[in-house]
């Protein structure tokens, strides 16, 4: 008799952007003369830059000829691809990685979710909280995560690690010990970071309780203050206990093209076990490789003009995060996130929850968040909105929430 995966059962209501679409998608059928504008999903506005695009146009017009056609990527990924990430990310920066240490893959999502594969049921969570839902979802289709908890809105086997206003957004370290500790710096959806000190003390922690961090980078490029790391591998010993998990998403703008790297060090083993063969293991049987296209499109990004191009982008978006965070701090909303990070992270006006907010500046201004609450419990109370939108739109998104929130 076939049976389904039950886990799968146990996750609680839809995925969170699937809520926030079908509350947007009734809103506007609703009221069809509204313009919404989407603060919500992190998702880019602004196009490929011409060094990309020149990039993947070469590259088309290769696979249209035979002796410069290319089939299946290596299992890792392309050597011209490998090598331009490990020189520029990490070696130039004093970080000991290698080109061969390095997964080329379709996403850092798609990684976040399969690198749980690799590590045994038993293994335990630890998160901070609030936290991409990626994180935890995946661990639940897993089975590793145990029931959910309606009251609490928490996993019973998950170990939650909150970071709020009250610490600093600095997670404690927990009192039960964790298996695999997941880290999102700078932090999605809070904005905030550690700096290379504390990121230290995470390092030697999973050190001396024999713990594995997978540590999410995706939005390394926006950090601007000097004592924030921009790679876990800056840390003494990260080499021997971290996993780390980049995207060209945010930084080169490719969430419509799709490609980013983990990087599994060589010296990093469970009980004698080396990871890396193991994630090679997986990757090889799951994965046939990002498109040459779009490998050769990455190689570009870290050309001397690919570099400055994207660093304009990643000024464009951060203009738009001054925007929101000085003007809600204007109204004298309680407001963190901005500056190491595209995302704002305020606590929702009138002790609303978070998913009331989301209803309540909807209906008012015609804007879309992201409601804390979706992020795990400790971020009830707090809403997320992304700078990743259009200065016109950020602009006129603001204009209208000091019209409504005065």
């Amino acid at each position: 008799m076939v049976k389904v995966n039950e886990n799968y059962l146990k996750l609680p209501g839809s995925y969170l952007f699937s809520t926030i679409a079908k509350k947007v998608a009734a809103f506007t059928e609703a009221n069809p003369d509204k313009e919404v504008i989407r603060l919500g999903i992190g998702d880019v506005t602004q196009p490929l830059t011409p060094t990309i695009l020149e990039a993947m146009h070469k590259a088309v017009d290769e696979m249209g000829k035979a002796e410069t056609f290319h089939g299946y990527a290596p299992d890792l990924g392309y050597a011209f691809l490998r090598e331009a990430i490990a020189k520029t990310d990490y070696q130039k920066r004093g970080c000991k990685v290698e080109a061969d240490e390095i997964f080329v893959s379709d996403g850092a999502k798609s990684d976040s979710g399969n690198i749980q594969e690799i590590f045994d049921l038993s293994c335990r969570i630890a998160v901070t909280d609030p936290v991409y839902p990626v994180y935890v979802d995946s661990n639940a289709m897993a089975g590793r995560c145990g029931d959910y908890d309606q009251k609490q809105e928490k996993w019973t086997n998950v170990i939650y690690m909150p970071a709020t206003a009250e610490n600093g957004f600095v997670p404690e370290f927990p009192k039960e010990t964790p298996d695999l500790i997941y880290l999102c710096l700078p932090n999605n959806p809070t904005g905030t970071t550690l700096t290379k000190t504390q990121l230290q003390t995470w390092v030697d922690y999973a050190a001396k309780v024999g713990a594995v961090i997978l540590y999410d980078g995706a939005y390394e490029a926006y950090i601007s203050e000097e004592d924030v790391p921009h790679s876990i591998y800056e840390c003494e010993g990260a080499r021997e206990c971290a996993i780390e998990l980049k995207s060209f998403s945010k930084n080169a703008g490719f969430t419509g093209v799709r490609l980013g790297y983990a990087v599994v060090p060589k010296d990093l083993k469970v009980n004698g076990t080396p990871l890396h063969s193991l994630w090679a293991r997986r990757h090889g049987t799951k994965f046939n490789g990002a498109p040459y296209i779009i490998q050769r499109a990455g190689e570009a990004v870290y050309t001397d003009a690919g570099q400055q191009e994207i660093r304009g982008l990643v000024s464009y978006y951060m203009e738009n995060a001054r925007v929101i965070r000085e003007g809600l701090t204007s109204l004298g909303f309680e407001v963190y996130g901005g500056v190491n990070a595209p995302y704002i992270w305020l606590k929702t006006p009138n002790n609303l929850t978070s998913w009331e907010f989301f209803d309540d500046l909807l209906s008012r201004a015609n804007v879309v968040g992201t409601p804390g609450s979706g992020f795990g419990p400790a971020g009830e109370g707090y809403f997320r909105l992304t700078a990743f939108g259009t200065h016109e739109n950020t602009a006129k998104a603001l204009e209208r929430i000091k019209e409504n929130y005065k």
